[in-house]
């Protein structure tokens, strides 16, 4: 988060193509899930953050896969400004930092507006 804003992006890849989220990825083998919230938010928004406390997690299950998601506070390094815009990249088509009250105006993945109502983000 920056002022009133939650950093969204706009994922470019299956499954959830075309629809907003947090930024996120895999864990690799031998990887902390602290290291992977850093690499994987600097591969997706371009920008270098610390890991902060866990705010929550869910499971998305299909007969194509299950994902079991954690989503971490994390603390963006540098002074705002030009060193914390964000820049899609890796799998995701844009990304932008967009304001608490307008989170739902934008085509969710399923279950981010309940995620981030219940865990006291956007109200």
């Amino acid at each position: 988060m920056r002022d009133d804003a939650l950093l969204l992006i706009q994922r470019g890849t299956e499954p959830g193509k075309g629809l907003w989220s947090l930024p996120g990825g895999r864990v690799e083998l031998g990887e902390t899930m602290a290291e992977a919230v850093v690499r994987e938010f600097q591969e997706e928004v371009g920008l270098d953050a610390v890991c902060g406390p866990l705010v929550g997690w869910v499971e998305r299950i299909s007969t194509a896969f299950h994902f079991a998601i954690f989503d971490f506070v994390v603390t963006l390094l540098g002074d705002v400004g030009a060193s914390t815009t964000p820049v899609a990249g890796d799998d995701a088509d844009a990304a932008e930092f967009v304001a608490l009250h307008e989170i739902t105006d934008r085509p969710l993945v399923s279950g981010l507006a309940e995620f981030l109502t219940t865990h006291g983000i956007v109200a």
